[in-house]
């Protein structure tokens, strides 16, 4: 039998895809840390040209900003962040069409797990309408696609953040279970 146990948090993750920056940056970042806390990674913009599902929408060019934020994050949360990053892209459409698309994630030492409104095959529900895509494994030292890896997260620009990320949240998970461990 197993017994169950809390994992340990996860680093909030989020993808920011638009061809209209100029339009709602830095407003946003202001209010994705009033919901989520300071942020501690923000990429410069990365061209987002594997794939043209956004084009008519977001129209184009399309770049992605990718971010994390210093609070850890409960690995159950991510249908509410889901939500929250729903109802930040609703509150910021022109002409009934979302700006910006918002793409949130928890990263953790072995996957990065993002959200969706949409199933498929290898998504797991989790609740209110949201399911969980395992998009990418870190296994034997790097990121490692799956068949259904999307093709920009299958990218090397991609890629090295990840690893920056990683990095980052292992030292300050690592600095986090020590602290707790002295405190006991």
């Amino acid at each position: 039998m197993s017994i169950p146990t809390d994992p340990n948090p996860g680093k909030l993750f989020l993808s920011i895809l638009s061809s209209r920056w100029e339009s709602f940056w830095p407003g946003l970042l202001e209010n994705l840390e009033q919901n989520f806390g300071r942020a501690d990674y923000l990429s410069d913009l990365i061209a987002f040209t594997e794939t043209s599902y956004y084009d008519q929408e977001l129209d184009t060019p399309i770049s992605r900003r990718i971010l994390t934020f210093k609070p850890l994050v409960k690995l159950d949360a991510l249908a509410d962040i889901k939500l929250a990053t729903n109802k930040l892209e609703q509150g910021f459409k022109d002409g009934g069409r979302r700006i910006f698309n918002l793409d949130p994630g928890i990263i953790t030492m072995e996957r990065l797990v993002l959200a969706t409104g949409k199933n498929f095959t290898h998504r797991i529900y989790l609740t209110r309408g949201i399911w969980a895509d395992l998009t990418l494994i870190y296994t034997k030292g790097d990121w490692k696609d799956l068949d259904w890896t999307f093709p920009d997260y299958s990218s090397e620009k991609i890629k090295k953040h990840l690893r920056i990320i990683r990095s980052r949240y292992h030292e300050q998970l690592s600095s986090k279970l020590t602290s707790e461990k002295q405190s006991t």
